[in-house]
Order: C-alpha cells, then sequence, then structure tokens
C-alpha cells in the first residue's frame, strides 16, 4: 500500500492485524503517522519506540533492560494490552536469527489487542515471517496534507502569511512545488525563507525546489542536472518538434508545469551523437521541469542494494521530485532481453519492477529514455501504452547540418559570413551533431591559436581529417536504421505513419 497514513493503519488494526512491516525512508514521518493511530486505539496510549541503543521509549521513560532485541520482545509480549510497539531498528538483527522470527510468531498468536510495527528502509522480510505480518509502504505527505501543514506554517510565520496575502495563489504554487517532500522538509524550506527575510512567493518556490536538488544529492542515486538548453539548440528533428508542441497545446504548458497534465513518456533511439541528450533536456527546459537523470549502471553497481531496491528508491526519488523529467539514459544497459536470459532473477525483478512502476505511476513523472541499441530491449518495454511514443533519430540532412553548424557557430561567436555553410553541410554529409559541434570547436581552436578570425578553410582543414562514427560503425547502424524503420517514428523527414 502506497501513501500509508494513520487512517488506513488505524483501520488494519481494527481489523485485527498485530504484526507491519513499513518500508519507509523517513523514520520520523513514519513514527509521527503511528503515533497518529495509537491515539485512536483506545487505550494504548503512546506507542513504545524501540532501538538498539535505548531499548523501549515511553513518553520519556527508558527501560535499558530492552536494549537486546530478544528481551524487547519478550517485553512487548508480556505488557497488558491494548498497546502498540514501533521496532526501528529490529530489521537488523532478524535475517538470519531464528529465536527473533520465533518470538514475532508468538507475539502474532498472543497479542490480543497489542501491535508490533517494525520499520526499515527495504522490503527485506525473512520468508518465515511472510504469511504473519502485513507489508506497508510509507508514501509521502498528500496534496491535502500538504496544503494543511502550510496553512499551520502561516499562523506561525507572519512573513508566509504576508506573502500568501499579498498573491492569493501563492499557496497552490506552494503546495505543486513542495509535493514530494515532507513536511519537516517544507518547514526547514520555509524557515530558511523566513530567515533570510525574502518576501516575494516566486523565491518561496524557488528555496523548495533547491530542498529538491539537496535529497537527490543526498540520496546518490541519481544526478540532479544543471540545465539551460532550448529548442533554438536543435538543428532538425521537425517531427520530434512537432510532437513536442501538440503535447504542449493538447495538455497545456501550465498544466505540464504544475504536474496536474503531464504526459506519459517518450523513448528515444539512435545513433550516438544524434542529439538524444540534448532533446530530453530542451523538453524539461520547455516544460519548466527538474531534470534527474539515472544511470543504470547504478542500479546494478551495488552501492545501494540489489538492483531492484536500488530502482524502487530510484523511483521513489523521482516521485519526490515531481513534477519532474525523469531521464533513463542508454535503458538498454539495464533493462536487456540479453540481460533478462543471461541473468534470470535480477533482471528479471528490475524488469518487472519497470513496467509496474511505468504502468500504475500516479506522480507526474515524465519519463524520457534514450536507446543507442533499442534491439536489445524487450518487447514489453516497447508495447504500445509505456511510451506515448518511439522516435529514431538518426545522421542529420543536409539542411539539419546547415542549421547544426550555424547554431555552433554562434555558440563559439563565430562570424559566418563569408564561409560557404551549405558548402560545409555537403562535404559533413556523414557526421552526426556531436563532430559537427566538434568540427567547429576545432576549426575556432585553430583560430584561436593563430590569434586570427575563423575562415573557411579553417572548417575544411577539420573535415578533411575527421573520420565519422558512421563509417567506423556503419554495419552497427544499418542494423539499428533497418531495425528502427518499421518500428519508431523518424524523428525528421517524412512520416510513415
Amino acid at each position: 500500500m502506497e501513501n500509508l497514513n494513520a487512517q488506513d493503519l488505524l483501520r488494519m488494526i481494527g481489523a485485527g492485524t498485530s504484526l507491519f512491516y513499513v518500508v519507509t525512508d523517513n523514520e520520523r514521518y513514519t513514527e509521527g503517522i503511528v503515533a497518529q493511530a495509537a491515539a485512536g486505539v483506545k487505550g494504548a496510549g503512546s506507542p513504545y519506540v524501540w532501538t538498539c541503543t535505548e531499548g523501549f521509549v515511553l513518553e520519556g521513560a527508558s527501560f535499558k533492560e530492552t536494549v537486546e532485541p530478544l528481551p524487547a520482545l519478550d517485553f512487548a509480549i508480556a505488557q497488558p494490552g491494548p498497546a502498540i510497539f514501533l521496532f526501528k531498528d529490529l530489521h537488523f538483527f532478524w535475517g538470519n536469527n531464528p529465536f527473533i522470527i520465533r518470538k514475532l510468531k508468538e507475539f502474532t498468536v498472543r497479542a490480543g489487542s497489542k501491535v508490533l510495527i517494525v520499520i526499515g528502509e527495504e522490503e527485506a522480510v525473512p520468508e518465515p515471517l511472510r504469511e504473519d505480518l502485513v507489508v506497508l509502504y510509507q508514501g509521502l505527505p498528500a496534496i491535502a496534507d500538504i496544503k494543511a501543514y502550510l496553512e499551520s506554517l502561516k499562523g506561525r510565520i507572519p512573513l508566509l502569511a504576508q506573502a500568501c496575502a499579498a498573491d492569493p495563489e501563492l499557496v497552490g504554487e506552494l503546495v505543486v512545488a513542495a509535493q514530494g517532500l515532507y513536511l519537516e522538509d517544507i518547514e526547514r524550506s520555509i524557515g530558511a525563507f523566513n530567515q533570510s527575510q525574502l518576501s516575494n512567493g516566486s523565491e518561496i518556490v524557488r528555496v523548495f525546489f533547491e530542498t529538491k536538488q539537496q535529497i537527490i544529492r543526498k540520496r546518490g542515486i541519481m544526478e540532479f542536472v544543471a540545465n539551460d538548453a532550448a529548442l533554438d539548440h536543435l538543428g532538425g528533428i521537425e517531427n520530434l518538434k512537432k510532437w513536442l508542441e501538440r503535447r504542449e497545446t493538447a495538455f497545456g504548458l501550465d498544466n505540464i508545469s504544475a504536474g496536474t497534465k503531464m504526459p506519459k513518456g517518450v523513448l528515444i533511439m539512435g545513433i550516438s551523437g544524434c542529439g538524444k541528450s540534448l532533446f530530453v533536456k530542451v523538453i524539461a527546459t520547455r516544460w519548466r521541469l527538474p531534470l534527474i537523470r539515472l544511470d543504470m549502471a547504478i542500479v546494478y553497481g551495488g552501492t545501494f542494494g540489489s538492483p531492484e531496491t536500488s530502482l524502487r528508491k530510484a523511483f521513489r526519488t523521482a516521485e519526490a521530485i515531481a513534477p519532474c523529467v525523469l531521464w533513463i539514459d542508454e535503458i538498454e544497459s539495464g533493462i536487456s532481453s540479453q540481460g533478462f536470459k543471461a541473468e534470470g532473477g535480477s533482471a528479471s525483478r528490475v524488469l518487472g519492477s519497470f513496467l509496474t512502476w511505468m504502468q500504475e505511476k500516479n506522480a507526474p513523472v515524465f519519463v524520457a529514455a534514450t536507446a543507442n541499441a533499442i534491439e536489445m530491449l524487450p518487447a514489453e518495454v516497447l508495447r504500445k501504452g509505456r511510451f506515448d511514443e518511439i522516435f529514431y533519430m538518426g545522421l542529420p540532412d543536409e539542411k539539419a547540418r546547415e542549421e547544426i553548424f550555424r547554431i555552433h557557430m554562434k555558440k563559439q561567436n563565430v562570424d559566418p559570413s563569408g564561409i560557404d555553410i551549405p558548402l560545409l553541410s555537403r562535404l559533413a554529409k556523414s557526421l552526426s551533431g556531436a563532430e559537427i559541434e566538434q568540427v567547429v570547436k576545432s576549426a575556432a581552436f585553430e583560430a584561436l591559436a593563430d590569434k586570427r578570425p575563423v575562415v573557411e578553410e579553417d572548417f575544411l582543414a577539420v573535415l578533411r581529417g575527421t573520420v565519422p562514427l558512421s563509417v567506423t560503425m556503419s554495419e552497427q547502424i544499418k542494423n539499428i536504421e533497418a531495425w528502427a524503420f518499421k518500428r519508431a517514428v523518424p524523428a525528421s523527414g517524412e512520416l510513415r505513419r
């Protein structure tokens, strides 16, 4: 169950469930939910909270004899009900300990009106206990909770109240900006706003987004991409540009930016260096959304647990930052038909987790996946409905090459007058966009080294010495193009459907 709240927990307790395991990455927030539920259980009072350093603590009183897990469980079994016991560290001990597992089973038999709740960051429940406990997932605060909390903060923080009074729509904007933050993160952000004496509502929104960036950096599993890409940085790919504009027209740019209406996602395949990554950045810029990048190599690296656990953490982080663009770079390196067949267990679970999340996600997360070898992806990923569209981005045509030359000349402050750009475009027939960019940079460098303006011969000299990727990897590129011909929409040129 996602987005666990006190009402849900209280309902399950009332139905007779006595043993829970809550997957959470925020102990404090979950403890608050448990305390709220405990207040609704007649006669329970505050919950007993157990840690491996303090043992049980109840309203400030410590029970030092319960520091070890087994005495703590004996204590919980012996207490008269009704009572609620929250174990914060028990999951570190129960994996290979048959005594703890047996004690927990005894608790369920003898619980009566008592409830035992274990919390942890990973869904690592010993197999013998799965039939005895209910696994829950602690989600993020709902929109109604965020709005109510902001209203309460207005009563305590005069500057926030003043800013909201000056702008009647500010509360709604803050609720959108705060989606994905825990309540303490919201209070911390407002506290920073209060201390810096900011009176502009947009500054509070900016502080919320900075907090989200810090969350990404702390969790480490994904990268926040600083981004200033614009649509005029892209040459050619008119079909992709049209797709982007039609989505903006259909959903409304303001709705997309606020996360109230969001397309599902797009998969862009093609030759390396043709602008796949740049287009993803343009999407985030145009839609005024933060861009976070997931590297599938990190998912399989083991730093953040098993691959499926790492992927779940990545998805939770994306939902925490929502509305946002989630960029899955080189998706085939982590979700491939070859890996699925070769690795079996973890690869199939990663695939299952990805497909389930794509199908069921409710958070406004736009998934932009890029792939160099889309033929490696399992058919389940490519099924219609997973993504809004699948595009193939090939080598730029002559007109697109001219645009790309002009774009990069402008970036390098190269005067295009006196340079035959159509000639350069024809000579660069087999070059990708990235290779054209490098041609312009190299020509500009040679002129800079000679302390003179850039001339046409500088470009011609660099072009003569450039061996394009399309030549060195011609067979692989032909295979990619053949695969994509009837399976993907071309990013530029005439539409086939």
